[in-house]
Formats: C-alpha cells, sequence, structure tokens
C-alpha cells in the first residue's frame, strides 16, 4: 500500500517539477515542496519498519523540515 502512495507522490512532484521548468512559472512551488514533504515521509515510515531506523528518522526529519519550509510559503506569499 504505502508503495503504490509513494510512487503516486513521486510522479505528483516529477511532473509539477517539470511543468515548473519547462514553463519558467514558479508558483507552484509550495505545492511541490509539501507533496515531495510527504515522499519523504512515506518513504521514512518504509524504512523504518524495514528495521532501518536511522534511515527512517531522518526522512522524517526531512519531512518535517519540508512541511515548515511549504507552509511558510504558503503564508507568506
Amino acid at each position: 500500500m504505502l508503495r503504490y502512495i509513494r510512487y503516486v507522490l513521486s510522479i505528483i512532484v516529477v511532473a509539477s517539477a517539470a511543468y515548473e521548468l519547462l514553463a519558467k512559472n514558479f508558483e507552484f512551488h509550495h505545492y511541490i515542496m509539501f507533496f515531495l514533504g510527504l515522499t519523504m515521509l512515506v518513504l521514512g515510515i518504509e524504512e523504518y519498519q524495514r528495521n532501518k531506523k536511522g534511515i527512517g528518522l531522518l526522512l522524517v526529519g526531512v519531512f518535517l523540515f519540508l512541511m515548515v519550509a511549504s507552509v511558510q510559503g504558503f503564508l507568506l506569499h
């Protein structure tokens, strides 16, 4: 289940980033960071379940950082 969620979130991130680069329209940057954070959370949960707790916690930390940056971008934009 988590694998499919990871695939969907990754496709959203890559497609949005490609659109931003090709169109040179950077107004969706905060959404990309939000979905990238969710992807990192799913990856962290998967690694934690595989008993790779160090990498899992690092990925959850990256998720928290991206969420703070994304929310800050939403509020200041």
